[in-house]
């Protein structure tokens, strides 16, 4: 497993977030038919929220990003633009990232961590191993959801 470290984003990371994106997603992109160089990165731009985001770093380089946004309910959350760089991938990086991520939901009482990831992307599987489930379908993406666990009294 790699060492990493997060940290908060600030509005000059939004091109290396975007240009990974872009990266990323190409492959799953490209065979539902959906790929658009420009609009991929732009999509990223536009909803770029830094004060909801993270940068994932490994020996203090980038090498991914993570979005936590709260919905319109505080005690539902958004997980968003979780990215890995193809020379992190494998190394325990996303299972920590998530991991942590979903400690400090359950710590701050948000009951609810929605998602949605392409249709046939390996990414799915990571979630399902976090109790994320799915909820909705549509030809693009698949809806997700884990919903906080009950505790015995």
């Amino acid at each position: 497993m790699a060492d990493w470290e997060l940290r908060p984003a600030s509005a000059a990371d939004v091109e290396a977030i975007a240009e990974l994106r872009a990266v990323v997603l190409r492959g799953d992109l490209e065979r539902l038919g959906r790929y658009d160089a420009r609009r991929v990165r732009q999509r990223l731009r536009d909803g770029f929220e830094p004060g909801c985001t993270w940068v994932i770093e490994v020996g203090g380089a980038f090498a991914g990003c993570v979005a936590l946004r709260p919905d319109a309910d505080a005690h539902c959350h958004w997980l968003e633009h979780f990215y890995v760089g193809a020379q992190h991938q494998g190394r325990g990086i996303g299972s920590g990232v998530l991991a942590e991520l979903l400690e400090r939901c359950d710590r701050d009482g948000v009951r609810v961590v929605r998602l949605n990831v392409l249709r046939g992307s390996p990414a799915r599987r990571l979630y399902e191993r976090y109790g994320f489930v799915v909820e909705a379908e549509d030809p693009v993406d698949v809806f997700m959801v884990r919903r906080e666990r009950e505790t015995a009294a």
